[in-house]
């Protein structure tokens, strides 16, 4: 009778392991929503300073002087503008993430609004 149970347990893990091997992401697939790809758009510095006063302000203060959040006034001596897309629709550490709250187009428009503040 343990054998009947045994090998019907060991059925039951294989069979539940190669169902996870084709529902589960893959390393392309996981790769892909840890590194967001910023779509191409032509900077309009006058659109990118509305959004920022909109939405980043009150932590990094009126002249990107930093604040609750660091100083974004030379961001772009640090960091390119994929790295400055990838923080802002991802968040990191205590900053939450924007991808639910602007349209990507909208955050490329940021980042490269930031990479050139040197």
């Amino acid at each position: 009778m343990q054998k009947w149970i045994m090998s019907g347990l060991f059925f039951v893990a294989c069979a539940l392991a190669i169902a996870l091997m084709f529902t589960l992401p893959g390393k392309e697939q996981v790769a892909q929503e840890e590194k967001p790809t910023m779509p191409e758009v032509t900077l309009d510095a006058a659109s990118a300073e509305a959004t920022l006063k909109a939405s980043c302000i009150s932590c990094h203060g009126d002249q990107l002087q930093g604040g609750a959040g660091p100083a974004l006034n030379q961001v772009g001596g640090h960091m390119d503008a994929d790295a400055i897309f990838n923080v802002v629709t991802k968040g990191r550490k205590g900053m939450p993430s924007f991808k639910d709250q602007l349209k990507p187009e909208e955050i490329a428009n940021i980042a490269l609004y930031l990479a050139e503040k040197k």
